[in-house]
């Protein structure tokens, strides 16, 4: 049994290289000519754009890692399938299940891998590529920075503090802004619940201004809204702002429960906390999957048509996962349940096929 596992090992390394390598290619083909017409308007140098690709590689291979480990499981069972060695297995007495197991071990190893790559490298290569782009290439300057689980900007006059910068709606919560004087003594302070960019400047919500009279005396004035004149617009935050996907999951856990505890809705990160949580579980699920529908040439032949089956019913887990994550940051389906769904659903479909294979 040793020799086969070792055996049934070698193939699936074989395979699950040659297609995680093509996949990465693929990707970067098509990325480099999505990306290429931007470099060149920019005069971008080779340097950059060598680093900007280098950076892209442990996103890239987050991403194409699952769907290397289907293709690779699907690749090697109909192999041994098409060249009867699971039929010659079974006859001594070897079940599916055991042939199986070495390939799950395996697997099972390269998730909780990936769960502390996508933790530990993928993040911080994630922001670099993004640096490169908007700082080295695009030349947009960068006076703010995340730190301590909040974004400081430093603007011509002022310092920016906030709590939450939501890119898809445009909107900063938790505002203080220090207006400086040019002795750095305090010109003014702003605090604020909310802004939002509107036709083109930013309207606050439930405000509250400070400045200071003639005789040094702080003036209090409280709006419900107010338009305030920044010279700064959402772009020029973006560059600092610290996605979901450039935390791993421990920093995301800690931001999460920073803006909990201060009273601010922390939906859609904690969505993307336990998408982070789940999607590792994804390799194991594919692997039931694609050796289920890749044994089934045995029976019904056509391996490629097994195979076209499983390839349809694993990618289907990133439209159905995709949709899941979107109600959950929509605050329509529970956190856990928006992350967690695809991978239950599969997984039930995965373990009965798996367990019906045999029959």
């Amino acid at each position: 049994m040793r020799l086969l596992d070792k055996y049934i090992i070698k193939e699936y390394v074989r395979f699950f290289i040659i297609t995680l390598v093509s996949f990465i290619a693929l990707f970067l083909i098509v990325d480099f000519f999505e990306k290429i017409r931007m470099f060149l308007s920019n005069s971008a140098s080779i340097n950059q754009m060598a680093a900007y690709f280098l950076f892209s590689l442990p996103m890239i291979i987050s991403l194409m890692l699952p769907a290397a480990v289907l293709l690779a499981t699907l690749m090697t069972f109909s192999s041994l399938s098409k060249c009867s060695e699971i039929i010659a297995m079974k006859a001594n007495g070897i079940s599916l299940y055991r042939m199986s197991l070495p390939v799950l071990i395996f697997v099972a190893i390269l998730g909780v891998a990936l769960f502390y790559f996508s933790e530990l490298i993928t993040p911080s290569s994630i922001a670099k590529t993004e640096y490169i782009v908007m700082a080295e290439v695009q030349k947009q300057k960068t006076f703010g920075s995340f730190k301590q689980n909040e974004l400081w900007y430093h603007g011509d006059n002022a310092i920016y503090n906030f709590k939450i910068f939501d890119v898809s709606k445009d909107t900063l919560r938790g505002i203080v802004i220090n207006y400086i004087n040019p002795d750095f003594t305090l010109q003014k302070r702003i605090d604020a619940e909310r802004a939002e960019w509107k036709n083109g400047q930013w309207v606050f919500h439930n405000l509250l201004l400070t400045h200071f009279d003639n005789t040094n005396t702080p003036v209090l004035e409280w709006s419900k809204e107010k338009i305030i004149p920044l010279l700064e617009k959402p772009s020029d935050f973006k560059i600092m702002q610290k996605d979901a996907e450039k935390m791993g999951f421990f920093d995301l856990r800690k931001y999460v429960n920073k803006i909990q505890a201060e009273g601010y809705d922390a939906t859609r990160y904690l969505v993307d906390l336990h998408g982070k949580l789940a999607f590792p579980f994804v390799t194991l699920i594919l692997v039931l999957i694609g050796i289920s529908f890749s044994t089934r040439s045995e029976r019904q032949g056509g391996v490629m048509q097994s195979v076209g089956i499983g390839i349809i019913i694993g990618f289907s887990y990133w439209i159905v996962h995709a949709f899941s994550m979107s109600l959950g940051r929509s605050g329509i389906l529970p956190a856990i349940l928006s992350a967690w769904i695809a991978n239950i659903l599969f997984l039930a479909a995965g373990a009965t096929l798996f367990f019906r294979a045999r029959t």
